[in-house]
């Protein structure tokens, strides 16, 4: 059984024509996944979810015939489009192109531009053999998109990915984002992802974003996977000297989740602002791991995390601050808060603050609690209904996140499968 799993990942990447770099990576990574544990993620059992379907195959039959009833409009900005393994659209107005940037599929990036993707493919952000799901994100990566930004290019138009995972068969879903921002660039980044049939599937997302020195990165996401999707959910920041990324994550997925959502302040100056929202609904369980590691002196990261949770539902937010020794004048500052809806619903907020250097700032604040009844009754008072009222209060309370994404279509998107989530059961 061995051998055939790993004569498919051999004939996946054969068809693709991975560079040799890649397919030795696949190969490697599939002989350890067995050796390597799960990621520690606090408070949270998932080790028995079925994170680990190990199905990669090069068929795109069905895949193709349910991905033609899509259309999508050729706005001017940048945008792709990926159903399941397959790239429906793909769009980069030639201004950017003149100016060396590359945005397209992965696989295409790695044939057309191997040594590029090669120096940070899971080199820098994220290691392949750092966990037993990372190792086998590397061998059976099926799909993804590859983002680079030249020195001083300056992207005024966010540019924007959809990614449709197809469960209208059994595949495994295994995305990979990389983004390089070269020196003193900038670009503004948004993603969605979605879940389209109700055969019961794995999701494994790996994002790497690395910014080099004064570069600028302002990320959005909103995950919206499938009941029966199980998930694990990686983005991870490797900064250099003086550069920024301001994460705005909306973690709105209808099944079992654990996420990743990590910075490394490498460089000195270097700055993190990670913004996430979750909401948890019926009985399902979504951890989130969400760590600022501090490296560069005078470095600074901030953790906002908010989240509610109703019915029987489970959501556990961990906040790790860890401030290396060296790094002298850091700032490491979390703020993790989450609101019940529901007596049967549980939630914790985690801080975790690791200080290993003097002459630094650093601070958390974490709560768990009900909706304020001054609120309410202020509302209720002035002929709101209490339906209307409870998702007025949630929506100010998740505000600060939805604010800060940049796309207002995307903001406006956020709310509507906030409030669906919110009034799926009544």
């Amino acid at each position: 059984m061995k051998d055939e799993k790993l004569k498919n990942i051999q004939t996946f990447s054969a068809f693709q024509e991975e560079p040799t770099w890649m397919n030795e990576l696949r190969m490697q990574m599939a002989a350890k996944i067995d050796e390597l544990p799960f990621p520690t993620i606090e408070k949270v059992n998932f080790h028995r979810w079925p994170l680990l379907d190990e199905k990669i195959d090069t068929e795109y039959g069905e895949e193709l015939i349910n991905s033609q009833q899509h259309q999508y409009g050729t706005g001017d900005n940048g945008k792709i489009v990926q159903y399941g393994k397959v790239t429906l659209l793909e769009q980069l107005p030639q201004e950017l192109v003149d100016q060396g940037v590359i945005f397209t599929d992965l696989f295409t990036a790695m044939k057309d531009h191997p040594e590029l993707v090669g120096k940070y493919f899971m080199k820098l952000a994220v290691k392949a053999d750092e966990n037993n799901l990372t190792a086998y994100h590397a061998a059976y990566l099926n799909s993804g998109v590859f983002l680079y930004v030249p020195k001083n290019v300056h992207i005024k138009e966010p540019l924007e990915t959809l990614f449709i995972q197809n469960s209208h068969v059994e595949e495994t879903f295994a995305k990979h984002v990389l983004i390089v921002a070269d020196v003193n660039s900038s670009v503004t980044y948004v993603e969605k992802f979605e879940t389209e049939g109700t055969k019961a599937n794995t999701a494994n997302i790996v994002v790497e974003v690395v910014t080099k020195t004064g570069a600028q990165v302002k990320f959005s996401a909103v995950d919206h996977l499938g009941e029966k999707t199980s998930a694990y959910i990686n983005r991870r920041g490797h900064l250099g000297k003086d550069s920024s990324i301001e994460w705005a994550i909306g973690v709105m997925n209808n099944g079992n989740v654990i996420c990743d959502f990590d910075s490394d302040l490498m460089g000195d100056g270097s700055h993190s602002e990670i913004k996430a929202v979750a909401v948890s609904t019926n009985r399902q369980i979504q951890g989130i791991d969400t760590r600022v590691t501090n490296y560069g002196q005078h470095s600074i990261g901030h953790i906002l995390q908010h989240g509610v949770i109703l019915d029987r539902s489970t959501l556990t937010f961990n906040g790790i601050g860890h401030i290396i020794k060296g790094a002298k004048g850091a700032d490491a500052q979390q703020e993790s808060r989450v609101l019940m809806l529901s007596d049967q619903a549980r939630g914790d907020a985690n801080p975790i603050l690791l200080i290993d250097e003097n002459e630094v700032t650093a601070g958390h604040a974490a709560s768990v609690g009900r909706v304020d009844p001054e609120e309410m009754f202020y509302l209720l008072s002035r002929g709101i209904p209490t339906e209307e009222a409870e998702r007025l209060v949630i929506r100010g309370f998740l505000g600060t996140v939805i604010a800060a994404i940049p796309l207002k279509a995307i903001r406006d998107e956020l709310i509507e499968v906030i409030d669906k989530k919110l009034t799926r059961n009544k």
